[in-house]
């Protein structure tokens, strides 16, 4: 193997701390915006974002911002809020061990652009080698457009990489179909399908995944 390519949320690092921050400011600004009580504003925001799930436009928060007529800017809260960006502690330590070892690193995310402006504000920007969003390769996982496009960039075939996500459907499924060795990041210890070919609970693991893939 030559290359390990990663997703973003749920993999590198969670945003969960920083939904909890600002979806309550969003349900203040819909109930006053729409004069409901914020129980409904609140019922109506997450109901859309249930209704558009997996879809393209289902991975922007700007979008469901834009959509309410909510002047707020993901970017914004990002910048003004970085400490609520929770990396997972094993994230550092296998990235630097990856570097030293000679892997070629990517992020392949269905996110937007602004996935780039966590990286940076979490300082894991400096360890890949190539980052690919939905909007550079105009597709969101699994399709095998944006998997392709990271290869590409890399210089990789398929068979020379490991795709690491938490995502069965997304992930897993995307990476496989495009002829990737996918390893399922299972934090929380979910039941899923017998689908990737490696299932790992934290990333020290891929030492040993990746010592058998050589």
């Amino acid at each position: 193997m030559r290359g390990v390519l990663f997703d973003v949320d749920g993999t590198l690092l969670s945003e969960i701390p920083l939904i909890q921050l600002f979806l309550p400011q969003v349900y203040n600004e819909l109930s006053k915006k729409l004069r409901i009580p914020k129980k409904d504003a609140r019922e109506r925001f997450l109901n859309e974002i249930m209704r558009r799930r997996d879809t393209y436009d289902w991975h922007d928060w700007n979008f469901f911002f834009k959509l309410f007529g909510l002047d707020m800017r993901y970017e914004d809260i990002l910048i003004n809020y970085p400490h609520k960006l929770r990396v997972y502690p094993d994230v550092v330590p296998i990235l630097k061990w990856l570097r030293e070892s000679g892997y070629a690193l990517g992020i392949v995310t269905s996110g937007p652009e602004y996935q780039r402006l966590k990286l940076k504000l979490t300082g894991l920007e400096k360890y890949f080698d190539v980052v690919v969003t939905r909007d550079d390769a105009r597709a969101i996982k699994p399709e095998p457009r944006i998997f392709l496009y990271a290869l590409e960039k890399l210089g990789l075939k398929p068979e020379e990489a490991v795709y690491v996500g938490d995502s069965l459907s997304q992930d897993v499924y995307g990476a496989k179909h495009v002829g990737m060795t996918a390893v399922w990041i299972n934090r929380d210890g979910s039941y899923g399908y017998h689908m990737a070919d490696y299932e790992i609970r934290t990333l020290y693991e891929l030492k040993k995944v990746l010592g058998g893939l050589v």
